[in-house]
C-alpha cells in the first residue's frame, strides 16, 4: 500500500505539466452544472498514476505469490488484473478520443458496451480454466451458495458490466471516486481475511487500490489539479468487481458500492422518466450532481457519499461467509 501511494504520487508530479503540455485537457459539457465550466482544461487521464503504480505492485506481488504460494492464487491474481486492465485500455481509448474531438464524447454507448460484455465474457472464462471458479454463487446474509448453472454467468455477466460503469458515473466531481473506492477497497482487504477460505490475492490487491486512490486523492481532492478520466474510473471499476469475485461473493459488490448503485439507477431513472413524461426526477442526473445543484459543495457530497460507504461496509460485512 505505501509503495503503491509513493509511486502514484511521484507519478502525477511527473504526469500532471506532462499532459499540461500535450494540451490533454477536460472538455466540460454545457448541460452540467455550470459552475464546472470553470474546470474546462484540468488534465485528464490521470488514472494512468495509480494504474502504473499499481501495475509495479501487482507484478511485484503476483511473481512472489506464483513462487510462494497456491498457484491458482497466482492465477486469480494475474486474471483479475488483466480484466481490469482492459478496462482502463478502453477508458485510455475513450479518453483519447474525447480529446482528440475535444468534446466530452468519445466511444458510442454501444460500442463501449459490447467491449465491456466481451471482456467480463473473457475474465469469465478464464477465472473458469484457470482460477478455481465454480457456477455457485454466494447469497449475502442467507448463507447459501445455490448452482445457478449458466444463469451464474448470466448475472456475473451484467453485474461487472454494472459495476464498471456505476463506478465510471460516479467519478463526477472532485475526489468522489478515488475516495468512495478508498473504503471499498478497505472492506475487501478485511473482508480477505475474515472468510471462511481467506484469499491473499484480494488482501494485496485491496491494499494496492488503497495505496493508488489515497495518492492520487492529494491531487484530485478540491480543487482537483487532475481528474482521473475514464483510464481510472474504469480500471477502479474493473478492480472493484474483480475483488467481489476473488472472495466468491460477486453479490456483495452491490451492497459495499451501494453509492455505485444509487449513481447508476439515479441516471437510468432519470432518463426512463424523461422518456415516459418529459419530466426528471431529480434536478440532475447522476445523484451527485443533483445535491449540487441543491446547494452541497463538492467537499459535503465526497463526505457525505464516502460516510454512507463505510455504513454500507458495515452493513456488508455481515453479508460475509465469515469463518
Amino acid at each position: 500500500m505505501a509503495m503503491t501511494f509513493i509511486l502514484t504520487v511521484m507519478t502525477l508530479k511527473m504526469l500532471i505539466p506532462k499532459l499540461k503540455s500535450l494540451k490533454m485537457g477536460q472538455k466540460i459539457l454545457d448541460i452540467g452544472p455550470r459552475w464546472h465550466k470553470g474546470k474546462e482544461g484540468t488534465p485528464t487521464m490521470g488514472g494512468l498514476s495509480f494504474l502504473l503504480a499499481m501495475t509495479v505492485s501487482i507484478i511485484a506481488l503476483a511473481v512472489y505469490s506464483y513462487f510462494t504460494e497456491n498457484k491458482i492464487w497466482a492465477a486469480k491474481f494475474f486474471i483479475t488484473y488483466a480484466m481490469a486492465l482492459l478496462y482502463a485500455l478502453i477508458g485510455i481509448w475513450d479518453d483519447s478520443l474525447k480529446i482528440r474531438k475535444k468534446e466530452n464524447e468519445g466511444f458510442t454507448a454501444s460500442q463501449k458496451f459490447l467491449l465491456q460484455v466481451a471482456i467480463a465474457v473473457v475474465y469469465l472464462v478464464c477465472m473458469r480454466l484457470w482460477g478455481g471458479l465454480t457456477t455457485k454463487m454466494y447469497i449475502p446474509y442467507f448463507d447459501i451458495y445455490p448452482d445457478l448453472g449458466v444463469g451464474y454467468y448470466v448475472i456475473s455477466v451484467l453485474l461487472i458490466v454494472g459495476i464498471v460503469n456505476s463506478v465510471n458515473l460516479t467519478d463526477g466531481i472532485d475526489g468522489l471516486a478515488a475516495s468512495v473506492t478508498t473504503v471499498v477497497g478497505a472492506f475487501f482487504a478485511l473482508a480477505a481475511f475474515v472468510i471462511i477460505t481467506p484469499d491473499l490475492p484480494a488482501a494485496l490487491i485491496s491494499a494496492v487500490v488503497i495505496g493508488g486512490c489515497i495518492g492520487f486523492l492529494t491531487y484530485n481532492f478540491y480543487p482537483a489539479r487532475i481528474f482521473m478520466g475514464d483510464t481510472g474510473s474504469l480500471f477502479l471499476g474493473g478492480l472493484v468487481i474483480g475483488l467481489a469475485f476473488l472472495i466468491n461473493n460477486p453479490l456483495i459488490s452491490l451492497i459495499v458500492g451501494i453509492v455505485y448503485v444509487c449513481e447508476a439507477a439515479s441516471d437510468i431513472i432519470q432518463v426512463g422518466f424523461y422518456k415516459l413524461t418529459h419530466k426528471r426526477v431529480f434536478k440532475m442526473a447522476p445523484i451527485h450532481h443533483h445535491f449540487e445543484q441543491c446547494g452541497w459543495s463538492e467537499i459535503k457530497i465526497v463526505i457525505v457519499f464516502s460516510l454512507i460507504t463505510v455504513l454500507a461496509a458495515a452493513a456488508a460485512y455481515f453479508g460475509l461467509d465469515i469463518k
